[in-house]
Order: C-alpha cells, then structure tokens, then sequence
C-alpha cells in the first residue's frame, strides 16, 4: 500500500524582542513595548500551530474513512514542520514550544539558510521536498484569523493539481497587502520564490507569483484572503475579526478562534474604534428625510 507524505511549514523567526513585529511598537508609531510585540507574536503563533493540528486531524480523519471504503487506497501522512533562522534562533524555538507545555502531536524543526528572504524560503521548501513528501503548504506566524478550513482545502487543491497536470500546481491565499498568507505547490511544481519578496522594481508578491505560474505554465488555486499583522491597521483589523470569531463560534462550531492571542488582546484593553463617518458621497434623492 502506497504512503503519500504531506507537509504543512510554519515559517518563522522566534518570538525575541526586538526582532519581530518592531511595526507594533511604540517607537515605531504601534501600541506595545518591543517584549509585548513579542509576547503578542508569541501567541499568535501557538494559535496557528493549534490550527495546523486541528486541520492535519481532520485530513487524517477523512484520509482513514476513503481507506475503510477502498482499502486499496493510499495512506496520506501529514506533518508539521518550523523553520527558523539564524541555526542558533533554533534552540530559542525550540525551548519556546518547549516551555508551553506537551504538544499533541510531533513538531519538526529545521533552520532556513540564504542571502534573502526568497533564499531562506526556497532553502525551507527544498529541505521538506528533499525528504520525500508530495507537497507542501506554508503559513506564517502573524495570521490568527486564518480559518483551518484553508489548510484543508489547499491539501486537497493540491492533491486535485497533482492528479490533473503533469507539473501539479500551486496554491496560495493573498494578505492584505498584496502578498500571500499561505503559499504551496507540489513536489513536481517547477516553481520557486526566486524574485517575488527581494526584488528591485517594485512588484508585489502575490503578482509575482501570477507571473512565475503564467511564464511556466502552473495552473494556481486562489483561496479567501486572510490578513496577516503587520501594524497598528493590521492588529485593529485582527483584534475586530477574532472578537467576531468567538462570538460567532456558539452558532458555528467550525470557527478556529485564536484564544490565546485574543485573551491577550482583552487582557491589555485593548480597543478598536474608527472615526466618524463624515467622507460619504451624497445621499441625496435616495433617504428618506429625517423626522423633526
């Protein structure tokens, strides 16, 4: 009986002050100290490590039932990998997952190396591919809204490329900002990330990634958006969406709610508000009048 190997990659520097989500800090414009940055980071990270799990459980369950109906069917391992840079940020990931208690299942861990940031990611997915699994979908640490549902879904688009063209294809849910949130391709998928996050004219990402996909022939997969955090507009967005989240859970049990990064959020008061809406184009001939 065949076993496919499938991998999910947290990309990742470690939570160390100063070093991640300095657009969050006081010095640079945002609300928190560079320790509660990294604390905020700290925690969204555990949530989409929560998430991953929780969306590999639900594969596997689906992956056991197709092998009850068809016992031929192959088996389909699912892992979960963090990389991180510098080799000596390594240990500090390590002893961070450590020092939050037992994880319910294996975490792998691996150190991304390159000149840029496109080299580090290249390197990461090269590792994984180099081990032999069939396909890979990455995420980053900073995307607490982002639903487990995508995971699931961009294993089995994955899956649908790798069975329906002979270079399988590639994944990939946009940020706010142009970019991407999650990205994946098969291991037969000639692509790479080679000028799409260091490059000099200005191209953004995601629009990167369409034109790699179109100049080689890869079929792509759009998921929803889902925004990651980058700065004071990011974080109202996120504290607004996962408030919605846990209220919406009640009534909809399939909602991921980050708890740790929202329980935070509540804990240092924080508030989102907006402006009054003064900028709107007229209304006139369209309301009716208001009541004296």
């Amino acid at each position: 009986m065949a076993t496919i190997k499938h991998a999910l990659l947290l990309f990742s520097k470690p939570p160390i002050p100063g070093q991640v989500k300095t657009r969050l800090t006081v010095e640079k414009g945002g609300l928190f100290s560079p320790e509660e940055a990294a604390e905020f980071f700290k925690r969204s990270i555990f949530d989409v490590t929560e998430m991953g799990f929780q969306a590999l459980w639900q594969l596997e369950e689906e992956d056991a039932a197709a092998r009850q109906a068809d016992p031929e069917a192959p088996t389909n391992v699912y892992d979960f990998f963090i990389s991180t840079t510098p080799a000596e940020n390594l240990e500090v990931m390590q002893q961070t997952y450590a020092a939050a208690g037992d994880w319910p299942r294996p975490i792998e861990f691996l150190v991304d190396r390159g000149a840029n940031f496109d080299e580090h990611f290249d390197d990461a997915f090269m590792q994984i591919f180099a081990l032999g699994y069939a396909d890979l979908v990455a995420v980053g640490g900073d995307q607490p809204t982002m639903p487990r549902s995508h995971i699931t879904r961009a294993f089995q688009w994955l899956a649908y490329l790798a069975r329906t063209y002979q270079n399988g294809g590639l994944v990939q849910c946009p940020c706010q900002e142009c970019g991407v949130s999650l990205i994946g391709w098969t291991a037969q998928t000639p692509m790479s990330h080679a000028g799409v996050y260091y490059n000099m004219d200005g191209r953004p990402a995601l629009d990167a990634y369409v034109q790699k996909c179109q100049a080689a022939g890869v079929q792509m997969v759009s998921l929803d958006p889902v925004a990651d955090v980058d700065n004071v507009q990011d974080l109202a967005h996120t504290t607004s969406v996962l408030r919605a989240l846990a209220y919406s859970a009640e009534a909809q049990p399939d909602a991921f709610v980050a708890r740790r990064t929202l329980d935070w959020l509540n804990y240092q008061g924080i508030r989102v508000g907006t402006p009054p809406n003064s900028d709107f184009d007229s209304r006139a001939g369209i309301d009716l009048p208001v009541p004296k």
